[in-house]
């Protein structure tokens, strides 16, 4: 397991491009018939990425778990989402079946013991992107299909930044402990996301972008206000963000990204928003 120690601010603007790639971008996470793990200890978020090709994978699949968390199975004290960014799959959790297609999402409650991924088709394999977060107590495990996400059309076509915010684990949809969860695509002609941006100082947040055309890339934004940096993104690489961080993107072409927060609260707008003026 890949493990990310917190960085503070001051830190983070003496880095080099390469430092700060090694401390905040997550690649490679698609590996077949594997687990690959980035364990962040910003509010101790877990990545992981699983491309189940001609196998079954575990969850906890080559991850010492009692080792990197101190339990005797990966959810005994966490809560997870996943979302398929693939082919067609089926995640199965404690006995039970989903089957979950392109940008399909399941809620996975603390105390599920045994849960596997895997493709219907090795040839189109199902590419499943998930976030753990602690967790307090048991909610209940719920698949959320793209169509029933909870959407939110926001921003225009004037200002590049035309976005539909679908929302899957989040407290208008489904209760959890504290893991929050979206997918905000982009129409196309727009490039910005998150813009003007903000803050989360109660929360940090791990985006992933996808959907990207083959040559294309995000230019991801990060930093303090008056001090941001930036990170050249591929398609299906992940970010972690952290609260003192801005979180903004700008694409050589529209995409789709994944937000996941965790932290002190669920409340979606619960946020420190900066004057695109008053950044440096």
């Amino acid at each position: 397991m890949d493990i990310r120690y917190s960085t503070g601010p001051k830190d983070m603007q003496r880095y080099t491009t390469e430092e700060l790639r090694d401390e905040f971008l997550i690649q490679n996470l698609y590996q077949p018939d594997a687990v690959q793990a980035v364990y962040s200890h910003v509010d101790r978020m877990v990545v992981l990425g699983i491309l189940p090709v001609s196998k079954a994978v575990s969850i906890d699949q080559g991850i010492d778990v009692w080792a990197n968390f101190g339990t005797h199975y990966f959810l005994e004290r966490r809560e997870a989402g996943v979302f398929n960014l693939g082919g067609a799959g089926s995640i199965v959790a404690d006995g039970v079946k989903y089957d979950l297609g392109f940008q399909d999402c399941l809620y996975i409650s603390m105390g599920t013991k045994e849960v596997t991924f895997e493709s219907k088709d090795g040839k189109d394999p199902a590419r499943f992107y998930l976030v753990s977060a602690p967790a307090h107590k048991p909610c209940k495990t719920t698949f959320i299909s793209i169509k029933d996400a909870n959407k939110r059309p926001c921003g225009s076509e004037e200002t590049c930044n035309k976005r539909v915010i679908n929302q899957f684990i989040h407290p208008d949809v489904l209760e959890t402990c504290q893991l929050c969860m979206g997918l905000t695509q982009l129409a196309p002609g727009s490039v910005w996301n998150s813009m003007p941006c903000h803050t989360h100082e109660r929360r940090m947040e791990i985006y992933t972008y996808f959907n990207l055309p083959k040559d294309n890339v995000v230019m991801h934004f990060m930093g303090q206000p008056q001090q941001t940096r930036h990170l050249v993104m591929q398609n299906f690489d992940a970010v972690i963000s952290p609260s003192w961080s801005i979180h903004c993107g700008c694409g050589t072409s529209n995409y789709t990204f994944i937000w996941a927060m965790g932290g002190e609260n669920k409340e979606f707008d619960d946020m420190d928003n900066i004057a695109v003026p008053d950044l440096r």
